[in-house]
């Protein structure tokens, strides 16, 4: 179990550049997926206070672009057309990526920084004629994306936290990332719409995951067990949310049926910033290594997270926020594609997650 607050092993460099770049047009290039944008974003507030006068656009793919919402000091979003790079219309994707390329190389963007490290990312910075282009060397850099780059950062070791690896970019060009807290948001007043009516600080459970990703799920039944002891012990209502993918409303709803009033389902989160607003208020956050979990991260919330056959070091939460991680060793995790028996998530239990609960909600309390 990870104590709140704890510092992640840091991304140490083997070089770094003796001053930043000269550079008034800088692009961010994260494309997806939400989750890595999201966490790429506690990264950005590093490169604006050391570029406070720069140009900084962001480079995304469409179906991802939402996870930029409510971002503060970023001037643009260059949407990348996930269809140009599928191919299943070579002539039609064809067409648009080549506007996209005109598009970048109008913009004349004198740095660029790829964050994403795969061929395709590399390779829209090189099209691009972006004159320095910062990547990973070979290790955190895949599908050989480090040759396209004009400037590579290596780190003595490669098994980092999605937040180290991308603070590395930052600290490779002389800055640095503020890890106190998470970076600020701004959203509109209609998204806060969704909360009203609802418990000033509920506790936000979400059991739902993607749909390829489903054997990061924990039990709905023990999620439901959570609730009600949450309930009876510091009288906490509980919210579950769920999210437009397939089977996640279907999986909060069983944790509603089996929690005998301790849970209700949230209301309908049509979008990212809605959702951003609900967890703004929540008392603590409870998931799976999920989207959802690293925005209640930004929102601010501590979380309590169940780990099973995921790298609990790559995925961690954001150490600047109070969390909880918990994960039992059974032999065969961390993997990549999980098992119909799942040993790793049954591994923990009911218990550990509502003493870890207890934990988090008695820092945040005030004392008398």
């Amino acid at each position: 179990m990870k104590p709140p607050d704890a510092d992640l092993p840091r991304a140490e460099l083997l070089s770094g550049l003796p001053q930043p770049p000269h550079a008034q047009r800088i692009l961010v290039i994260r494309l997806g997926a939400l989750g890595d944008i999201v966490r790429t974003r506690f990264a950005f507030p590093g490169l604006r206070a050391l570029y406070p006068k720069a140009q900084i656009d962001w480079l995304v793919e469409d179906r991802a672009a939402a996870g930029l919402t409510g971002i503060v000091g970023l001037d643009g979003v260059v949407q990348v057309p996930r269809s140009a790079l599928r191919w299943r219309q070579p002539r039609d994707g064809l067409r648009r990526l080549s506007r996209l390329i005109d598009e970048l190389r109008a913009s004349r963007y004198d740095l660029a920084l790829d964050f994403h490290g795969i061929l395709k990312s590399a390779l829209l910075a090189w099209q691009a004629r972006v004159p320095v282009r910062v990547g990973y060397e070979r290790g955190l850099a895949r599908e050989g994306s480090s040759r396209f780059m004009t400037h590579r950062v290596a780190v003595r070791s490669t098994h980092l936290s999605r937040f180290e690896r991308n603070a590395a970019l930052v600290r490779f060009l002389g800055g640095e990332v503020p890890s106190t807290g998470p970076p600020p948001i701004r959203l509109p007043a209609e998204a806060r719409a969704v909360s009203e009516g609802l418990p000033e600080e509920p506790v936000i459970l979400h059991p739902g995951t993607s749909p390829t990703t489903r054997y990061k799920r924990w039990d709905p039944a023990r999620y439901a067990e959570v609730a009600l002891q949450l309930r009876e012990r510091v009288g906490a209502p509980s919210l579950v949310t769920w999210g437009p993918v397939a089977g996640e409303r279907e999986c909060a709803e069983a944790v509603v049926s089996r929690a005998q009033g301790a849970a209700a389902l949230a209301p309908h989160t049509g979008s990212i910033a809605a959702l951003l607003a609900l967890l703004s208020r929540a008392k603590l956050f409870i998931g799976g290594d999920s989207g959802p979990m690293h925005l209640a991260c930004l929102a601010g919330a501590p979380v309590v997270v169940v780990f099973g056959p995921t790298d609990p070091l790559e995925n961690a939460p954001f150490p600047g926020v109070p969390s909880r991680v918990l994960r039992h060793d059974v032999g065969c995790n961390p993997c990549r594609r999980g098992c119909p028996a799942l040993p790793c998530m049954g591994a923990v239990e009911v218990e550990e997650v509502v003493k870890a609960a207890l934990e988090l909600v008695a820092a945040r309390s005030p004392v008398d």
